[in-house]
């Protein structure tokens, strides 16, 4: 590519249902999402796409994504927006809602797009019931086959989880398996991928991985207070996207934070972490049945 292609990183909308009072919606996310789309539309030069790498809502209701949707057109953006699904996300919730689609709707949402001379392959990495990421049966062979098209554009890959920076499997709740993890570092090996976007962590980060930059956000929900992990989770107000940048010479990212006086929103320990994963999962499998 001979010219830089900029587009926006968003994750962890959490886009909540007007008509539905939710207790685990920590903060006025639509209000958050609508004030980072205006400034989106202020950016010079316009990015040439969006990418939400997951938890577009925060319960996964058709309403919600109705919401999102209806967030998005008020915009005025007119670039392509590309969504992956997060944990809590409902492929039954977002298939109608977003895509007007009624069969197939317990399916993966993988896809891809070339946008300006960028390959973004997104992917699925949400599983029912579970907090943690993995992938399905039939996801990684579609994913190899993706990454042989367009061998010579620069590969961006979007997924809610993060592939696991250690083999630690108490740690699986906040990334993909670590089994997932090696499998799709088998997948890409020698393929031109610049970069992955993830979100779930609710923390600006950015790490090597097997020579592949891994971009984590922050998130347009909450804040983890990342100097509080030692005791578990503490969750801040405070919102933050990202500015992407493809060169030449690579992939940039520059974090654009809200402003946010950093009050304390919920917490656990990771005690109460371990309780609170299981009433999530059990609650989950309940509600699936």
């Amino acid at each position: 590519m001979s010219e830089a292609v900029t587009f926006i990183h968003l994750t962890d909308l959490h886009v909540g249902n007007p008509a539905v009072p939710d207790d685990h919606l920590f903060s006025d996310t639509t209000t958050t999402l609508s004030r980072i789309l205006a400034e989106v539309k202020t950016l010079v030069p316009q990015p040439k796409f969006i990418v939400a790498s997951g938890d577009l809502t925060n319960r996964g209701d058709e309403g919600s994504y109705e919401n999102l949707k209806s967030l998005i057109a008020a915009s005025g953006l007119e670039m392509p927006v590309l969504f992956a699904l997060g944990n809590h996300d409902r492929r039954d919730g977002f298939y109608p809602a977003m895509l007007g689609r009624t069969d197939n709707v317990d399916a993966p949402y993988d896809h891809a797009q070339v946008i300006d001379g960028i390959h973004v392959i997104v992917l699925d990495s949400s599983v029912p019931s579970k907090i943690g990421g993995s992938f399905e049966p039939g996801q990684l062979e579609w994913l190899k086959t993706e990454l042989e098209a367009h061998a010579d554009l620069p590969k961006l890959l979007v997924m809610h989880h993060a592939p696991a920076l250690d083999a630690n499997p108490d740690m699986e709740w906040e990334s993909l398996s670590i089994a997932d993890t090696e499998a799709l570092r088998q997948a890409v090996e020698g393929k031109n991928v610049i970069g992955i976007l993830s979100g779930h962590i609710h923390f600006d980060r950015v790490s090597n991985w097997f020579g592949i930059p891994v971009v984590v956000g922050i998130g347009q929900h909450a804040a983890t207070d990342v100097t509080w992990l030692h005791e578990g989770l503490r969750m801040l107000s405070g919102a933050s996207y990202a500015i992407g940048t493809v060169r030449p010479s690579g992939l940039s990212i520059t974090f654009a934070p809200q402003p946010a006086e950093r009050r304390e929103l919920t917490s656990f320990t990771w005690v109460g972490m371990a309780e609170m994963l299981k009433k999530y999962e059990d609650g989950n499998a309940v509600a699936a049945e």
